[in-house]
C-alpha cells in the first residue's frame, strides 16, 4: 500500500513538472499584445574582458527591437556587480548606445542583484515616472516567475518578451525554475 502511494505521489509530482515546464515555455514566448512605457532588462553575465555573455547580448538586442518597433518608450536595464568587476547595468547601457539608443531613453539599475530586487528596483522607478505598463525582457523560462512577483508587489500590468536564444543550459535553467517558483 505505501508503495502504490509513494509511487503514485513520484507520478503527480514528475505530471506536475512536465506540466508546468510546459506552460512556462508557453507563457515565456507570449509576445507583448500592448505598447507599454518601459522594457525590463534583466541582467546575465558580463565576462572578465568586459563583453557581454551571448545571453544578455540576445536580451539586449530583443530590447533594442522592441524599441525601434516603438513597442516600448524607454529601456531600463538592471543588474548587479558581477565577479568579473563590472556592473551588469553600466555595460548594458553601453551596448544600448553603441547599437543607437539614445541615452535619454536608457535607464540603469546597478543594484538588480537578483530578480526580486530588480523588480522591487523597476517598480520604484515606474511609479516615480509614471509608467503603467512594463514588458520584462528575459529569458522564456524566466518569464512566468518575473510576472508572478511583479503581481506580488502590486504591479499588475506586465507583459513579457523573450529572445530567440537557446543553449543546452537551459534545460537545467526550465528545471530550476520549477523549484524557485514555488518558493
Amino acid at each position: 500500500m505505501l508503495s502504490k502511494i509513494l509511487k503514485f505521489i513520484l507520478i503527480a509530482g514528475i505530471s506536475w513538472f512536465i506540466i508546468h515546464s510546459f506552460y512556462i515555455s508557453y507563457d515565456g514566448f507570449t509576445k507583448p499584445k500592448q505598447k507599454a512605457d518601459l522594457a525590463i532588462v534583466f541582467g546575465n553575465k558580463v565576462n572578465e574582458d568586459g563583453t557581454l555573455s551571448p545571453r544578455l547580448k540576445a536580451r539586449l538586442d530583443k530590447s533594442i527591437e522592441l524599441y525601434q518597433k516603438k513597442q516600448i518608450r524607454d529601456i531600463l536595464v538592471s543588474g548587479g556587480l558581477g565577479k568579473e568587476g563590472y556592473w551588469e547595468g553600466t555595460e548594458m547601457k553601453k551596448y544600448l548606445v553603441e547599437n543607437n539608443i539614445p541615452a535619454s531613453n536608457i535607464l540603469v539599475d546597478n543594484f538588480g542583484d537578483n530578480t526580486e530586487k530588480t523588480i522591487i528596483n523597476t517598480i520604484k522607478i515606474a511609479d516615480s515616472l509614471k509608467y503603467n505598463n512594463i514588458v520584462s525582457v528575459s529569458q522564456f523560462y524566466h518569464q512566468t516567475r518575473i510576472k508572478k512577483l511583479f503581481r506580488e508587489h502590486h504591479f499588475k500590468n506586465i507583459e513579457s518578451s523573450s529572445p530567440n536564444y537557446f543553449e543546452l543550459r537551459d534545460f537545467y535553467s526550465v528545471f530550476r525554475e520549477f523549484f524557485a517558483y514555488y518558493l
